[in-house]
């Protein structure tokens, strides 16, 4: 079974709202074509290990690589489900078509079949491999983080999401840093009144417009990452209050939308030293920034080896597991066959040739690292 035939069939299988059945596809298919010790979690993660146990951070040469990704997806199109429920997948043009074709069961096809393929020994000095599909990335990273909870914690990782297309078209790069993504809510309290007495009450909506006034000072911080500068960003994009027009509002509710880099945040949290004012987190993705340049030179290698263009590194704008992961101390690069546009569209797809160059990277990556 090749890239392709593997990404049709995990594809095929719906996994938008319940994960159970590509859960159990991928483990049985670990099971049956590896030797590996597999397990699916009580939330319905997928891990496999092969070579040495109890990777050591101690012993450079007992380390672990996990290559990690998704199969949960987001609700498709229907013109992308079939009568008996099923997902449509159509091979044309040299890509294949259908959710979650780039995002992401395709890197998890490729990731399925280097985790097999890659000559890795099982003595001490070998280290470990290890493959890990995660549910929950869709909704924050719920598979990840229960994952971690429970003692991930794989000294390196690749993670399959889309890096292609970056640097330039075609190309496939290697991202060794992307934004995280805090959201929160800003609600402001007064007291309500008859508003033909406006002294009597306390206006909510003017609370919260100072507050606004205040998000519109704050300075969201950036860093320079690959030759690329990842810059933060902090908006207001959603306003609710009040109840007539009549009625002097009580309450006023504002969400703000701030996009995070590694290290400083922007100190959002003093719109809470307002009157009347309250301020809370409703999501927090992590950034990630690869701080070991050995590892990501490594995969930069192993990526260039598979393809005529040259990779470069980049960054990503938007929040993945490798937040989570990176979060928790493992050293993350991100390296996938998604493009920019195709995830979450009705007309998703991935290029097979591409795919075939992930499960190539992946492969030499897993046989060479750590070196």
């Amino acid at each position: 079974m090749d890239v392709a035939e593997l990404t049709r069939e995990l594809v095929s299988i719906p996994s938008h709202t319940d994960e159970t059945a590509a859960g159990e596809f991928i483990e049985s298919w670990l099971r049956r074509e590896t030797d590996a010790r597999v397990r699916r979690d009580e939330v319905g993660n997928v891990i496999a290990r092969r070579g040495a146990e109890g990777a050591s951070a101690t012993n450079a040469a007992n380390e672990s690589l996990a290559l990690v990704g998704h199969h949960d997806v987001v609700e498709p199109a229907p013109s992308q489900v079939d009568a008996d429920g099923e997902y449509v997948v159509e091979r044309r043009d040299g890509r294949l078509y259908g959710r979650g074709t780039a995002d992401m069961k395709g890197a998890v096809a490729a990731a399925m079949l280097a985790f097999r393929d890659a000559a890795v020994g099982a003595d001490d000095a070998a280290g470990e491999l290890v493959f890990a599909s995660f549910v929950g990335e869709e909704v924050g990273g719920v598979g990840a983080r229960h994952a971690i909870e429970q003692g991930f914690a794989p000294d390196y990782a690749v993670v399959g999401e889309g890096s292609t297309g970056y640097s330039s078209s075609g190309v496939t790069d290697v991202a060794v840093a992307h934004k995280g993504r805090r959201g929160s809510t800003i609600t402001a309290r007064g007291t309500a009144a008859h508003a033909s007495e406006v002294g009597v009450g306390e206006n909510a909506i003017y609370r919260a417009a100072d507050a606004v006034d205040l998000v519109r000072t704050l300075e969201a911080p950036a860093v320079d990452v690959a030759g690329e500068t990842l810059a933060g960003s902090l908006v207001v994009t959603e306003i609710e209050g009040g109840t007539a027009m009549n009625v002097i509002p009580e309450r006023c509710e504002v969400t703000v939308d701030e996009r995070t880099v590694p290290g400083e945040r922007a100190d959002l949290e003093r719109v809470a030293d307002l009157e009347g004012v309250e301020w809370t987190v409703d999501q927090d993705l992590p950034p990630m920034r690869c701080g070991d340049e050995r590892f990501a030179t490594a995969v930069l290698e192993a990526a260039d080896g598979t393809q005529s263009g040259s990779p470069e590194l980049v960054t990503k704008p938007h929040a993945t597991d490798a937040g989570w992961l990176s979060d928790a101390g493992t050293e993350c690069v991100i390296y996938g066959p998604s493009e920019p546009g195709e995830a979450h569209t009705e007309t998703e797809s991935v290029s097979l040739e591409v795919l075939e160059r992930c499960y190539e990277t992946y492969r030499r990556t897993a046989e060479n690292w750590p070196r």
